[in-house]
């Protein structure tokens, strides 16, 4: 939690000025006794009405000036609160955006939701109640106790045993609860990540019928969060009952003790009401410390949940941009595009290395296929080029420099990838492919559709480039969507441009215009084709061919065709069934 508060820096003004008047809030209620015990000891003993209305109108002025002080924390302790959360959410997202995908695949994208958001709003609220309670209550307490002693200090250690008693109750059910109050975040991670796929993958279970399936599941996990939250609740609802048992008893032995004390003539009849209205502050004031202690706690799991996320550090650190000067080109071949130099992969955790002893070298404005069965490390092996993972081995070089020595905005600038799973961002057809190159004119944008096959829908659609997107593009198919992710990269204009099995859900026909206008696009680019179909590869320049990830066969389609029996075994089976079909 300490870590977090340097996001208060901001609201130091606010986070001094709401216990402040908390406080003063605090010493008005304090006096509200003392004038009691007045009218009684006073007024009402000698019948004086006009002291009696005196000492009435000083408490209600006690009460409007303890209201407006009490308002001018509540703002002040909001404001800083929110404003705090504010922070925290900006610097906590750009943090994750940092993060690499090894990281990411780590933590888990359901989990950083939970923090981005529940985790926060806890930790938001554990703010607030501090700002305003915090000082508040424990003043209150010890304000009654000194209180308490000016008015008779033997009745006033009934007070001291019966805060000690107190303390015990409250800090002894805190450090109880704290630890489980994590494992019910942690349930809340669950829930949500069930949460997550289903409404992502709402089709796919409708599909097979798994409704009845994924409503058991989820109902298995919720019933076991309620089973948490229900167990720590019934031990942080324990607070209230016991301290009420204390209060009351106290308030028993305090009136016991009062009236013999009177009796014998030591303290007026006034004086035990301040005593026992000071008591009744004690328990309204803990019952508002019991509710600190419980979002408190909730806040300190929360707290450290969110602080895990910052001191997780991104395992790809982008070098400095005054590096770039000194940059070299390697063995001096201007040629060479990308190449990669017995390169090794194994993911965190993993047990078997992704990827081994990778070797080549593609020249510019070559176009390189990459076919293998599902799990050969395809994919694995792109996205060593824009360094979403590094190399645990070997190096690979764009333009022959080592990716690890290029800026990460630098060397990705320089790439146009489109991933296996078209993503689309809620707007227009127009915001999305701006993503590629903000400053990107119309015409280029047109001329990026016509290449990727796209041009044709588009046109048909309402209002053009102005079509609107639903979030994740839900209100295009399969293949539309595909093409407009390879649209979005061609805008950028690329020297590197990656289609990780882009065009899976493209017919035949139309995956080969894609590719024949590729070819045909101006300048030197450089193209590597990921795909399951031999067709999509088959005219590359050259095929690489990859089986539990190590190449099984680099060449051209007829070498390949002749000398490598897994490419042959692909490509026979796809054209029998072609043939068949």
């Amino acid at each position: 939690m300490k870590k977090l508060l340097i996001y208060l820096k901001d609201y130091k003004k606010e986070t001094v000025l709401a216990p402040l008047f908390k406080m003063l809030e605090a010493s008005f209620e304090l006096f509200v006794p003392l004038v009691m015990a007045a009218i009684i000891d006073t007024g009402i003993a000698q019948g004086d009405k006009r002291y009696i209305v005196r000492m009435c109108l000083i408490m209600v002025a006690l009460g409007v000036i303890g209201l407006v002080c009490s308002v001018t924390a509540q703002y002040y302790s909001a404001k800083a609160a929110v404003g705090f959360s504010a922070g925290l959410k900006h610097e906590l997202f750009k943090h994750i955006q940092k993060l690499s995908f090894t990281e990411i695949d780590e933590i888990g994208t359901s989990t950083l939701i939970t923090r981005m958001t529940n985790d926060v709003n806890q930790v938001q609220s554990g703010v607030n109640l501090i700002l305003r309670l915090f000082l508040r209550s424990p003043f209150i307490v010890f304000g009654v106790m000194v209180m308490a002693f000016t008015i008779d200090i033997k009745a006033a250690m009934i007070f001291v045993v019966t805060i000690l008693l107190l303390s015990v109750v409250v800090f002894g059910i805190m450090w109880i609860s704290m630890p489980l109050y994590k494992k019910v975040q942690a349930g809340l991670d669950s829930i949500l990540g069930i949460t997550r796929e289903n409404l992502t993958g709402v089709r796919v279970i409708r599909a097979f019928n798994k409704e009845a399936a994924e409503i058991k599941r989820f109902e298995g996990e919720n019933e076991e969060l309620a089973r948490m939250q229900q167990f720590v609740g019934k031990i942080s609802a324990l607070m209230n009952p016991v301290t009420y048992v204390i209060i009351n008893g106290a308030l028993i032995v305090l009136i016991w003790t009062g009236a013999l004390r009177v009796d014998g003539g030591y303290i007026t009849q006034g004086a035990v009401v301040a005593l026992v209205n000071y008591m009744s502050q004690i328990l309204v004031e803990l019952i508002k410390l019991a509710n600190l202690i419980i979002t408190v706690t909730k806040a300190f799991a929360s707290a450290n949940r969110i602080t895990a996320v910052f001191e997780m550090k991104p395992s790809l650190v982008s070098p400095e941009k005054e590096n770039v000067a000194s940059w070299s080109h390697g063995e001096g071949n201007d040629d060479i595009a990308v190449s990669f130099e017995h390169v090794h992969l194994t993911y965190k955790n993993a047990g078997a290395e992704a990827l081994t002893d990778i070797d080549f070298k593609v020249k510019k404005g070559q176009t390189v296929g990459i076919i293998g069965g599902t799990g050969s490390g395809k994919s694995s092996l792109i996205n060593m080029i824009p360094r979403f993972y590094d190399a645990t081995g070997g190096c690979v070089r764009v333009n022959g420099v080592d990716v690890r020595d290029y800026p990460l905005y630098e060397l990705r600038s320089k790439i146009g990838i489109v991933m296996q799973k078209a993503v689309l961002f809620k707007g227009t057809i127009r915001e999305n492919l701006r993503w590629g190159r903000e400053n990107a004119s119309e015409e280029e944008m047109r001329r990026a559709l016509e290449i990727a096959q796209a041009k044709g829908f588009v046109e048909e659609k309402t209002g053009g480039l102005d079509a609107r997107v639903s979030q994740e593009g839900k209100n295009y198919s399969g293949g539309q969507k595909q093409r407009l992710t390879i649209a979005r990269a061609l805008v950028r204009k690329p020297e590197i441009l990656i289609l990780d099995d882009s065009a899976s859900a493209l017919d035949f026909a139309t995956d080969a215009r894609l590719r024949q206008e590729i070819r045909n696009m101006e300048g030197n680019m450089t193209v590597f084709i990921v795909s399951q179909r031999a067709a999509s590869i088959r005219h590359a320049d050259f095929i690489i061919v990859m089986e539990d990830g190590e190449v099984a066969g680099i060449g051209t389609h007829e070498q390949l065709v002749n000398s490598c029996s897994v490419y042959k075994e692909i490509y026979a089976s796809q054209f029998k069934k072609e043939e068949r079909a």
